[in-house]
């Protein structure tokens, strides 16, 4: 695929393309994420154990925070 192909399918300018593959931190991240998407780069490991590892890693760097930066709890169960 060119990159006159993915920016046409990721809905974005060949400009934009470049400066993903540079890490041009000004392209946001939905459209660095759709490109990775479009041209089969995982975001996410799909191990359970995996993600549960990531998650307690996360865990313990919060747990160092101080209380009142700490993010709130969030119910996302819709």
């Amino acid at each position: 695929m060119t990159i006159n192909e993915l920016a046409e399918r990721a809905s974005v300018a060949p400009n934009t393309i470049r400066k993903v593959e540079h890490g041009d931190p000004t392209v946001s991240l939905g459209v660095a994420f759709e490109i990775a998407s479009l041209v089969g780069v995982p975001l996410f490991d799909e191990s359970p154990a995996r993600r549960r590892l990531e998650r307690r890693l996360v865990d313990e760097r919060l747990a160092v925070l101080p209380e009142r930066v700490r993010p709130l709890e969030i119910d996302d169960d819709f």
